[in-house]
């Protein structure tokens, strides 16, 4: 729904900007009048979006907007105000683009009046005041910024900082002394014999897509996605992984298990990447039955991309019997376009279901972006969301369409029918031919499907008894696109998290036992699936309707273009974890945080963005 309406206002703003050139050159009562008719579209569009909740509306209200109009209303009386109120109206406009301003808006409010009135007091010198006046502000508030990320680059992971330095700060103590922990020290169990044993080794290969299509790909023991590893509840496993030769190191990151802080697969934060003939070995011990799956956490938006993932699924012991099908949805790279495959079927494919089976299908989505999935011939339950059981789940009608989050699972039940189950994926409009076929004989063709009704875990199952918890923090992160600094470079990113990219984005601290409320604004034009490792969170509410359905547990939330999530988590596994967008571009380009308990610190030290 605000999607259109952010779009419409870069639009707005960007006309502005060029309004304002002509304005400041002693243009006519048209241009005064244009202008103005612009800055009016711009008040009625934050209006409209003040309706999601003063979040959305944010900046445009409180300081965009407001130092438009003002100085537009002087020049309207007195002309020679109109180069200072050009000034403030390519600001009003300038500031919408630069998160770094949003997040400061007393700072860059003073920026403006200053270039302003220094505008306003040469205006009878010769000289383009005015575009140095509009130059002026943004260079100073994005010179703040990028020294902020220098300064923030710099710090070190034993080093106490401020609440607005990197993840690296303690809370409490600082290294050497007796209240800190290093995050070394929490590993899963050393002292006890492994119920499971599993040996993964990274190598290049070649992955051969069901069309034929060949893909240069990483494989963990030379497959792609890699081997399935099983593990029961309760039980502990072990994981070596060894690296042939994929130049960038790989780690393990274990996707929705709470493993011990050591065992997170964070370079630079839990251990260093594993090089090109090292080996590192992972042990934990999960404490909850379902879905869930590894992957690399160096150069994510690649090495994933190309393979390096598989499905790590949790047993329970009173589990009834099923005929299973694990599924990735994936977009393996194309020469021009992504290619969309259920794990490397990229073409229609058929599998044999007897009828009368009791069928569950775990499906995990290892691509960057939110994929929408059909399923039609057979109504379904969705029993688990991101390996969480739901509470009372009931059968959906057939044709309801499910989003699956970057990262996110969901668990589907049904009972094979006598006909042809089939299910489908769109994926951001990229063309694509993937589609699987449940039936007898493994022969049906896959049925054609329309977009139907999506599945909403907002208000999906039984609700829980109602609870009344006290939170002892909370927090909000807003996200917003525009221009900034990440790794080095000066771009136009979607990522930026409370006006700030990484390493300058405050980290959350917490400490043991605390409960927290955290609220995600999205202000972008783009979906971002915010993933915290070590926690499962829960959802509160969504544009301010409560959750009424089972308990919505959740370790990858897709948060939509002007969505408000509400969500929290209990602080029960210390450490120093990351909290960031799956979409690994988005993570690449510094939309990346950390949640810190207190007294934590860690010895490694980052080279780039851990994403």
């Amino acid at each position: 729904m605000f999607e259109p309406l952010f779009l419409t206002d870069m639009l707005l703003a960007f006309a502005v900007m060029l309004a304002a050139a002509p304005l400041g050159w002693r243009a006519g009562c048209r241009v005064l009048y244009g202008t103005a008719a612009l800055i009016a579209a711009r008040l009625v569009v934050a209006a409209l979006l003040l309706t999601g909740g003063p979040q959305l509306a944010g900046t445009r209200l409180l300081f965009q907007i407001p130092l438009a109009v003002l100085p537009l209303v002087a020049a309207f009386v007195w002309p020679a105000a109109r180069r200072p109120a050009a000034v403030g109206v390519a600001l009003s406009a300038l500031w919408l683009f630069i998160p770094y301003a949003q997040s400061e808006p007393l700072l860059t409010l003073i920026a403006s009046l200053v270039v302003m009135g220094t505008t306003g007091a040469l205006r009878g010198r010769r000289g383009p005041w005015a575009t140095l006046g509009f130059v002026a502000a943004p260079a100073a508030v994005l010179f703040l910024a990028y020294q902020g990320n220098v300064a923030a680059a710099g710090a070190h992971h034993g080093m106490p900082t401020s609440s607005h330095g990197r993840h690296t700060q303690t809370a409490a103590g600082s290294p050497g002394t007796a209240d800190s922990t290093s995050v070394t020290t929490l590993t899963g169990p050393r002292d006890r014999t492994p119920d499971v044993r599993v040996t993964l080794t990274a190598a290049h290969g070649k992955v051969t897509l069901g069309s034929g299509r060949r893909i240069d790909a990483l494989t963990f023991n030379g497959q792609a996605p890699g081997p399935q590893i099983r593990v029961r509840k309760g039980r502990l496993l072990e994981v070596t992984l060894r690296n042939t030769d994929v130049e960038e190191g790989v780690t393990l990151h274990w996707h929705g298990v709470d493993v011990p802080n050591a065992e997170d697969g964070v370079p630079g934060v839990t251990q260093e990447a594993v090089p090109p003939g090292g080996t590192h070995v992972y042990r934990f011990v999960p404490d909850r039955a379902g879905t869930f799956w590894y992957h690399t956490h160096r150069d994510s938006s690649q090495t994933i991309e190309r393979g390096l993932f598989g499905s790590l699924i949790v047993e329970d012991d009173l589990a009834p019997r099923v005929v299973e099908k694990t599924v990735f949805t994936h977009l393996w790279p194309g020469a021009d376009d992504p290619i969309a495959a259920f794990d490397t079927a990229d073409s229609p494919t058929g599998q044999a279901i007897d009828p009368g089976k009791p069928v569950l299908l775990r499906l995990i989505n290892s691509s960057e972006e939110p994929h929408r999935l059909h399923l039609g011939g057979t109504p379904y339950t969705v029993t688990a969301v991101d390996g969480n059981a739901i509470r009372g789940a009931a059968p959906l009608p057939t044709g309801t369409d499910l989003l699956l989050a970057a990262g996110g699972r969901f668990d589907v039940a049904f009972t094979m029918p006598r006909g042809a189950v089939t299910m489908s994926i769109d994926v951001n409009e990229i063309p694509n031919t993937a589609a699987l076929a449940f039936s007898t004989d493994g022969s049906a063709v896959p049925a054609k499907l329309g977009t139907g009704p999506l599945f909403d875990p907002l208000a999906y199952g039984t609700a829980p008894p109602v609870e009344k918890v006290a939170h002892d923090r909370a927090y909000e992160f807003v996200l917003d696109d525009g221009f900034g600094f990440a790794q080095g470079s000066f771009n136009y990113v979607s990522s930026s998290m409370n006006g700030r990219l990484y390493p300058a984005v405050p980290t959350l601290m917490v400490a043991k036992g605390e409960r927290v409320r955290v609220r995600i604004v999205n202000r972008s034009l783009i979906d971002h699936p915010m993933h915290l490792h070590g926690h499962r969170v829960r959802v509160l509410s969504r544009n301010g309707t409560p959750a009424t359905g089972s308990t919505w547990w959740t370790d990858s939330l897709n948060v939509a273009p002007g969505e408000i999530f509400e969500i929290d988590f209990t602080a029960n596994n210390p450490g120093i974890w990351m909290d960031h967008c799956h979409n690994f571009k988005h993570g690449a380009e510094g939309m990346i945080m950390h949640l810190a308990y207190a007294g934590i610190t860690s010895p490694f030290d980052e080279t780039h963005i851990p994403e």
